[in-house]
């Protein structure tokens, strides 16, 4: 296929050349556009409003878990990939569930380093809510961990976040409790 002089997909193109492959195989022909869009697609935010709602009386914590997430890294453009499990104990507002999802999704959906994800997801949702206090883990496999350098397959990163009440003891426990 030839694409026009300049354009992201020739310059991907390019790429399979300098790695010594030859892009106008079949099995590669159409390689560079459909990895050009499916990375505008991934990488495309992907907005929403922040539902919320009154908490009438609701002030124990809320946890949503295994929230499958994917990402890229900022380092190596390989995928990294796992699940999210977002807590947050109400003051005055509560939100609508799917945004806790399209929060992880916001964050995770782009080049990004699973630490910042993290810290991002629970300052929106404490920005947002000014809860009383807000919890974000991450569990995630590194796939440049796991195909080049060390190469450790089955190794997992989890990282947290965690704000407000979380800081003490009990709402900590119990966090960690349930997504244990």
């Amino acid at each position: 296929m030839i694409y026009e002089p300049n354009s992201a997909e020739w310059h991907f193109q390019q790429i399979l050349k300098d790695l010594g492959e030859n892009p106008t195989r079949e099995g590669l022909r159409d390689t560079p556009k459909r990895y050009i869009k499916f990375m505008r697609e991934f990488l495309e935010p992907k907005v929403f409003n922040f539902t919320t709602f009154d908490a009438e009386g609701t002030d124990e914590m809320i946890i949503q878990k295994d929230i499958p997430f994917y990402s890229l890294c900022e380092h190596h453009t390989a995928p990294f990939f796992g699940v999210a499990a977002v807590a947050y104990v109400p003051d005055k507002k509560i939100v609508g569930l799917s945004k806790l999802a399209r929060t992880v999704d916001l964050y995770a959906n782009r080049f990004q380093n699973q630490e910042r994800i993290t810290n991002q997801i629970a300052e929106r949702i404490w920005d947002e809510l000014q809860p009383k206090g807000v919890a974000v883990s991450l569990k995630a496999q590194h796939l440049c961990m796991c195909m080049r350098g060390v190469k450790k397959h089955d190794t997992w990163t989890i990282t947290s976040k965690l704000l407000g009440i979380f800081h003490e003891g009990e709402a900590r426990a119990e966090f960690l409790k349930y997504i244990s």
